[in-house]
């Protein structure tokens, strides 16, 4: 029986994910009232569909713990982890359990769903669908914080932090569980293919001229 120790676990570009994926959703939410940041809000709403794409793209072809086949599972198997959680025989996965599958696989729908909806809005749609878009952006939210919470929950109960691991990407676990690379070139270009994004765009005169013109379009009739 091999003890468990140190082993990298989360690779460079899924970590780098994460962390884009809260900067720029906290960026969209503090930025979601008013016009005149409304450039940035979009701006950071479009890198947030762009990093969902290529997640699900590293979910089929990156690392093991970063696959969906690695963590996506069924109603029953996410309702037994649930039953098991306070069970000294609670089963504690190397990457992610059930319960954190079903959070991850909701913020990547929610985040389709809130920029797509904001996205046909500004572009002249109906009200309807601003309110589409601020529900989801609020249900996302509450799905953050359940997901903290159950990241805080989960470090209790495993007596590790979680949230380090995905900042070191190192848990603890068997040497044979391990992945091998780290990726950090796929990080790297993972990177500066946003950073170009932000430059582009703030280079751009649309940043500051598209948005307004979008919400006029999409508040006419509206009774504000």
């Amino acid at each position: 029986m091999q003890t468990k120790q140190t082993i990298l676990v989360w690779d460079a570009p899924t970590r780098l994910f994460h962390w884009l994926m809260v900067l720029c959703f906290a960026g969209a939410w503090l930025t979601a009232e008013g016009s005149r940041l409304l450039g940035v809000h979009l701006t950071l709403g479009y890198t947030m569909v762009a990093l969902v794409a290529w997640r699900v793209l590293w979910g089929v072809i990156g690392t093991r713990y970063a696959r969906f086949a690695s963590f996506v599972r069924g109603p029953q198997a996410v309702l037994q982890h649930f039953r098991d959680l306070l069970s000294p025989a609670a089963s504690h996965p190397v990457g992610h359990n059930p319960l954190g599958a079903v959070s991850i696989m909701l913020m990547l729908a929610l985040t389709l769903l809130i920029v797509a909806s904001g996205w046909v809005y500004f572009s002249g749609g109906p009200r309807l669908l601003k309110e589409l878009h601020e529900a989801s952006a609020s249900l996302m939210l509450a799905v953050v914080g359940v997901h903290i919470a159950g990241v805080v929950f989960a470090s209790l109960m495993q007596q590790e932090n979680l949230a380090r691991s995905m900042v070191n990407g190192r848990k603890q676990g068997k040497l044979t569980d391990a992945i091998r690379w780290n990726w950090w070139p796929v990080a790297v270009l993972l990177l500066g293919a946003v950073l170009s994004f932000w430059w582009l765009q703030w280079q751009s005169p649309l940043l500051s001229t598209t948005p307004a013109a979008g919400l006029s379009a999409g508040h006419d009739g509206d009774d504000d």
